[in-house]
């Protein structure tokens, strides 16, 4: 009994990722029977010390939707460089409709920006930093990837000679 124990203490890793969920919805799919519904989770995870990664998935219940996402968010990790709290340089992506800019800021400013862009930023470890969404979607999930995106084109500040 206390051998059982000892092993699934030492199988069970600390997880060193903070996730969060960043959109849960009831997805349908019509069928002759009627309608069929599953579970559509996104989730971010982050270690706050510059690495970053998206998953999204379904499922039949919430909890197995939300398990696959960070399962496949935890394979789709992203490293960024991170300078003194902020980004190296100013930086913009596009994916879908949606635009993201990213501008390095003073220590002390905070972040400046808001929804998903600012979860990103809080779990890859950016204190300070300014943003800007443009155009006018509010697609969680394409704002999600074009700020994943962005951050994935920076590059570290030593080597931008």
């Amino acid at each position: 009994m206390l051998n059982r124990q000892f092993k699934r203490r030492i199988t069970e890793k600390k997880d060193e990722f903070d996730s969060k969920l960043l959109d849960l919805s009831r997805v349908m799919r019509m069928t002759g029977g009627g309608r069929r519904f599953r579970f559509r989770a996104a989730i971010v995870v982050g270690d706050k010390k510059g690495k970053i990664g998206f998953g999204i998935a379904k499922g039949k219940d919430v909890s197995q939707a939300v398990e696959k996402a960070t399962r496949i968010a935890k394979k789709n990790i992203v490293k960024v460089p991170i300078k003194e709290g902020t980004i190296p340089h100013q930086v913009e992506a596009k994916f879908g409709a949606a635009r993201i800019i990213l501008r390095p800021q003073m220590k002390g400013r905070g972040l400046v920006a808001g929804g998903t862009v600012r979860v990103i930023c809080a779990l890859v470890g950016i204190r300070d930093i300014s943003s800007k969404k443009l155009g006018r979607t509010s697609n969680k999930i394409n704002n999600a990837k074009a700020t994943i995106k962005a951050l994935s084109k920076l590059k570290h500040a030593d080597t931008s000679n």
